[in-house]
């Protein structure tokens, strides 16, 4: 087969040799020259730079052709969901429409098509009133209809600052507001092939996304199935129209056990998403996400480890250039059953100045795991008041 990947994010996170043996097929990368440097050296597969200063889609347009023979487009990236489909248009291969992606993409499409499909969600507003209140009152959220990382998200203790700060917005309609929703936020992470979900994993968030971007340490871990959040897996799924592919899904669960969509991606969670799923069960997400888009066969899955998994990430994105990070975990902590894996960046190496959840870039990433999910939990939320702690004190 001949394949053509549009290569966006980390090779180490992608892992495509795992799924493809490049010896058989016909493999070509197009990426930028930082992500392009990033392939083995060894690798067999041609590189197609795409230059930094040029749409990526338009970019890849133009240095292929239908007469190239290509099969097939693969993206992984949550920055490639609309690049894939005009590239495979482009190409003249069947798969997902641009509106049809955006239904796993655009924060408001995918709460619009959720009607009828039983899935509470928040009141939201995409294009809020020039004149007059919102339908709600209390704390809303500002943030951008595309994007990952909950970068430009903002919280607002009442619906009026909350429109007043969309109205002053330069690109207003690349926004919008949605309700506040109280309770902890959980996230599945599993496999979807012919429009059915197929596997799936849940945890639960110690912290919110929108606070890393502020500063503070995030993680999660695993929890036991339950049929509760395997139907609103489910219920999402069909409603969003995902096909194949990995299915990251975030919903709020209010102190009433209440389950509320928050928004889909079809794509990998980040973090330690991929690598908590992986002890767990067995199932590497990225190898088998490609082998359902391209119809391969899905690699045999590996022993699963027998406990639940977790991870944490303390950012540096917020701290001043050029300052030690200053955070480290108590010996207690670093010592403690539950400490699988500690990365930690070598002396000197500042931290990524862009929000990110790569354990290489940031100044402490924590991998974890114990037989019982609420020892795990309780393990996590320490180290996350002591990243905290240390952090401030380094400020």
């Amino acid at each position: 087969m001949k394949i053509l990947v549009l290569h966006q994010l980390p090779y180490r996170k992608a892992g495509y040799d795992r799924a493809v043996d490049h010896r058989r097929h016909d493999v070509t990368y197009a990426g930028h020259a930082d992500r392009l440097a990033d392939l083995p050296a060894g690798l067999p597969a041609r590189r197609l730079p795409v230059p930094a200063d040029e749409d990526f889609a338009e970019a890849v347009v133009a240095r292929t052709s239908p007469a190239d023979g290509f099969e097939a487009v693969l993206s992984l990236s949550e920055f490639g969901v609309l690049a894939v489909c005009r590239v495979r248009a482009h190409l003249g291969l069947p798969g997902p429409t641009p509106e049809q992606a955006e239904l796993a993409h655009d924060k408001v499409r995918m709460k619009q098509a959720l009607a009828g499909s039983g899935v509470r969600h928040p009141r939201f507003a995409a294009e809020p009133p020039r004149e007059g209140p919102l339908p709600w009152s209390g704390p809303t959220v500002l943030k951008p209809r595309r994007g990952t990382c909950s970068e430009g998200v903002s919280v607002f203790p009442s619906a009026r600052r909350a429109l007043a700060a969309h109205r002053a917005l330069a690109e207003p309609g690349a926004y919008q507001l949605e309700e506040y929703v109280d309770g902890d936020i959980l996230h599945t992470d599993g496999l979807v092939a012919d429009g059915t979900l197929v596997h799936s994993v849940t945890s639960r968030y110690v912290g919110k996304p929108a606070d890393y971007a502020g500063g503070a340490p995030l993680g999660s871990h695993q929890l036991p199935p339950d049929a509760r959040y395997e139907d609103l897996a489910r219920r999402v799924v069909t409603a969003l129209g995902i096909d194949r592919g990995t299915l990251h899904l975030e919903f709020f669960e209010t102190p009433r056990g209440e389950l509320v969509f928050l928004e889909a991606a079809n794509r990998m969670g980040g973090a330690g998403v991929v690598d908590a799923h992986l002890r767990h069960t067995g199932v590497h997400l990225p190898s088998h996400e490609i082998a359902l888009r391209l119809g391969l066969p899905r690699p045999a899955p590996l022993p699963p480890s027998g406990r639940y998994h977790g991870w944490l990430v303390v950012p540096g994105h917020h701290r001043p250039a050029g300052r030690p990070h200053g955070v480290s975990l108590p010996a207690h902590l670093r010592e403690h059953p539950c400490a699988d894996r500690i990365h930690t960046l070598p002396p000197g190496t500042p931290a990524a100045r862009h929000i990110t959840y790569q354990e290489w870039l940031v100044p402490l990433a924590l991998e974890a795991s114990h037989p019982d999910p609420d020892t795990l939990r309780a393990y996590l939320a320490a180290c996350a008041e002591a990243t905290a702690t240390t952090t401030e004190e380094a400020a």
